[in-house]
């Protein structure tokens, strides 16, 4: 990935974690790695674990941002969620995807998609 694409991901990702505290969400960690991939946020909310992959695109020139979740990522998202659950123990959790569109310095459109996998 290059520099601007990761400094994209960065901004999209502090944009999501944000955006899930506002509604009531404790960001638990960003950015953990698994053995078999990487959770880019993992948040709390009630009694729920919520693992989120976050998505941000610039333009819609290759389309919105959550059709790049495809099912090999959903494997790896699965896997990744399944192994810090049992590393910590926690029974009940969800895997959602975050959409952001937009660039830094304006107001992003921001789409939740809760239980994705």
């Amino acid at each position: 990935m290059s520099k601007r694409g990761k400094e994209i991901g960065a901004w999209g990702e502090g944009i999501a974690a944000d955006w899930l505290a506002e509604r009531g969400c404790e960001v638990i960690a960003r950015n953990v790695r698994t053995p078999y991939g990487e959770i880019d946020i993992v948040a709390q909310q009630g009694n729920v674990t919520i693992f989120v992959e976050v998505k941000t695109r610039t333009s819609d020139s290759m389309g919105l941002p959550e059709i790049s979740v495809t099912p090999r990522k959903q494997q790896h998202m699965l896997a990744s969620a399944e192994h810090y659950a049992a590393e910590h123990e926690i029974d009940h959790w969800q895997i959602d995807v975050i959409a952001i569109e937009g660039k830094p310095g304006a107001k992003p459109l921001i789409t939740r998609f809760e239980n994705a996998i």
